[in-house]
């Protein structure tokens, strides 16, 4: 179960242990990143963060980096903190993939609010429409971004339902990119998980 905790610089590895760690778990990691994501459409894939995947970001940064003095490896910290979930939530990471340069273009101009309708549906209740980059705007008057922080937050009615096995939709309603698709159980699981 992956309950979410708090990262703090004593709860992360040096770079010395990190790196012998790190050989021997990123095939668990990037299975659990794999479980957790969510392809809609063609072009769309929303990863749902962790506490693991964030705990693996941050470590990763710090190694490529080499960062390790206190300044840091706080800073790293609060750059990648608010994308844990509460307990209230589900937090991800929402990606436009498009491998052609001209057609990521065209599609990043027509897809302007994408992240704003995007939303879970939890069966027997209402919608839940994602609350779309907090951190800063992603989009201007001419394009979206290709990648957005979202966060969906849950009523305890919703959370309930869930845990007790209740289907999960994902969807988005943009008008140029309209789709949904049933989140599958393995993944729904997972993502019960980070539910209080």
């Amino acid at each position: 179960m992956q309950l979410t905790g708090y990262i703090t610089p004593e709860s992360l590895m040096s770079l010395e242990a990190y790196t012998k760690w790190r050989k021997v778990h990123k095939p668990e990691v990037i299975a659990h990143r794999r479980l957790r994501s969510v392809q809609l459409g063609e072009h769309l894939n929303l990863q749902f963060e962790s506490e693991t995947t964030i705990r693996y970001q941050i470590q990763e940064m710090l190694r490529i980096e080499k960062v390790f003095e206190e300044e840091g490896i706080a800073q790293e910290i609060e750059a990648y903190a608010p994308l844990l979930p509460s307990g209230s939530n589900w937090k991800g990471t929402l990606m436009l993939e498009y491998t052609d340069i001209h057609e990521r273009k065209r599609e990043l101009a027509r897809l302007i609010g994408i992240e704003d309708r995007m939303f879970v549906e939890v069966e027997g209740s209402p919608r839940v429409y994602a609350i779309a980059d907090e951190d800063l705007d992603r989009e201007n008057d001419e394009k979206t971004s290709a990648v957005h922080f979202v966060r969906f937050e849950l009523t305890p009615a919703m959370r309930a339902a869930v845990k007790a096995g209740a289907a999960v939709k994902l969807g988005c309603d943009h008008t140029h990119y309209p789709a949904h698709t049933q989140i599958a159980a393995d993944t729904l699981a997972s993502l019960a998980g980070d539910l209080k």
